[in-house]
């Protein structure tokens, strides 16, 4: 029986991380249709490449084909949500944030890059490994700096139940696998952190739903 969660948590794993790479995807395709960015921030998108390339290597490295083919899908993915942005970008001295980000990318890919060069097979997986855990920590922490918003209005409107759901689900599949199947620390931890913020914000919309705030413009 546990055997057979454990393999059907080895085989969505993968989908569900596809999943959450395009949970942007509607609001890039409200970008194309208003040919403006609006107030977006460039961020989640040049983040999502770098941290999504640094999986690709560590997946390679590790020869863990349902780690680097999942995340190569979030490399081109961001790549496209980047390209958009730039194209549509209408904040006023975006050009030197987009190279500030582009240099950023370069950087993380080239640095690891050179260091599969330098170091062993094993020594680099490590280091690339535990480079994931600490962006995965912080992209997965960042919604819950929402939680003094949320605590304080008593509304979790801005909270996108979908995403946190699909994040919840995705998180929940990889630490399974990661501990029980692959038994691997640099894929467990990072995920078991991630589910505990899906959960956190998950009930933080269960306690306070979606009401509307007095001068918020939230809607019910």
């Amino acid at each position: 029986m546990m055997q057979s969660l454990f393999s059907l948590c080895g085989t969505l794993a993968p989908y569900c991380g596809v999943l959450c790479f395009l949970a942007p995807m509607p609001t890039i395709l409200q970008v194309v249709r208003d040919k403006s960015t609006g107030a977006l921030p460039l961020l989640p998108y040049s983040s999502m490449i770098s941290n999504s390339f640094v999986w690709v290597m560590y997946g390679i490295l590790k020869s863990l084909p349902s780690v680097y083919m999942s995340n190569a899908v979030g490399v081109i993915l961001g790549t496209y949500y980047f390209r958009t942005y730039v194209r549509y970008c209408t904040i006023i001295g975006a050009a030197k944030q987009v190279r500030m980000h582009v240099r950023g990318a370069a950087c993380i890919i080239v640095g690891n890059m050179c260091l599969a060069q330098i170091l062993e097979k094993d020594v680099v997986a490590d280091v690339i490994g535990k480079e994931g855990v600490f962006y995965c920590v912080v992209l997965f922490a960042s919604p819950l700096v929402a939680l003094k918003h949320v605590l304080e209005t008593k509304s979790a409107a801005s909270i996108p139940l979908p995403f946190t759901i699909a994040c919840f689900v995705n998180c929940l599949c990889w630490s399974v696998t990661g501990w029980f199947t692959m038994k691997d620390f640099n894929i467990y931890f990072p995920n078991l952190l991630g589910l505990s913020c899906a959960c956190a914000q998950l009930g933080l919309k269960g306690v306070y739903g979606d009401s509307k705030v007095k001068g918020s413009g939230l809607p019910n």
